[in-house]
């Protein structure tokens, strides 16, 4: 893994060269990120994640002989430190629900500018989310049409959380910032954050992105609400 001061290593897997090649390109003349390999499917991503150790795996959807999803699961777990980025042309939501679900950290679709692209790198990298609001609205949406049975009810665990960790919580659901919490609840940026931080400790939840998931499927938090 990347130090402070050394680049953000990314691994890109992608089942066409031209876009294997093409997103190596646009990072490559990034300042400090620094392609370390390249997959041509979900199985050859999870081998070459073990053996290079990148920061960041830019994941596609769909590739053959093992998907992005499963990929992305598979990753997630043997890798806890590896955040994974998601790329795809297609904006379904059942592809948000599933890549988060799996450990995704990031959701971002293939015709994103060059810097959108560096930018969520550096986003996920630094231990942050990328679950841009256009993303939760999609994320609330699927979950408004799971039936409610199939949720999974509120671990014993949520009861560790204060109701301002429990508030700020409901808030990372709705896709707010750590600065828009701040202005909501009147209180300093860095108060937030060491909120956040306690609540991703008492859940063991990996990120924002995890936690928005997790306070959406416990119905913690409703669609709508």
């Amino acid at each position: 893994m990347t130090s402070g001061s050394g680049p953000i290593r990314v691994l890109i897997a992608d089942d066409q060269q031209m876009v294997r090649q093409g997103f190596g390109l646009l990072l490559g003349l990034r300042p400090g990120i620094e392609v370390v390999g390249q997959a041509v499917d979900g199985r050859e991503a999870v081998a070459l994640t073990a053996e290079l150790a990148p920061d960041v795996v830019l994941m596609d959807i769909r590739m053959p002989v093992l998907g992005g999803i499963e990929a992305t699961r598979l990753v997630t777990a043997g890798h806890p430190d590896v955040k994974v980025l998601v790329l795809t042309t297609f904006d379904l939501d059942e592809y948000v629900y599933d890549a988060l679900r799996a450990g995704a950290s990031g959701f971002l679709l293939k015709d994103a500018s060059a810097d959108q692209l560096a930018e969520a790198v550096r986003v996920v990298a630094a231990g942050d989310a990328l679950l841009a609001p256009g993303i939760t609205r999609r994320l609330i949406a699927e979950f408004s049409r799971l039936d409610r049975s199939r949720r999974t009810p509120l671990p014993r665990r949520v009861s560790e959380l204060t109701e301002r960790e429990t508030e700020v919580l409901a808030l990372i659901a709705r896709g707010l910032s750590n600065a828009e919490i701040a202005e909501e609840l009147v209180v300093a940026e860095q108060t937030v954050k060491t909120h956040v931080g306690r609540i991703l400790v008492k859940l063991g939840l990996r990120d924002r992105t995890q936690a928005a998931v997790f306070a959406y499927e416990c119905g913690l938090v409703r669609p709508g609400g």
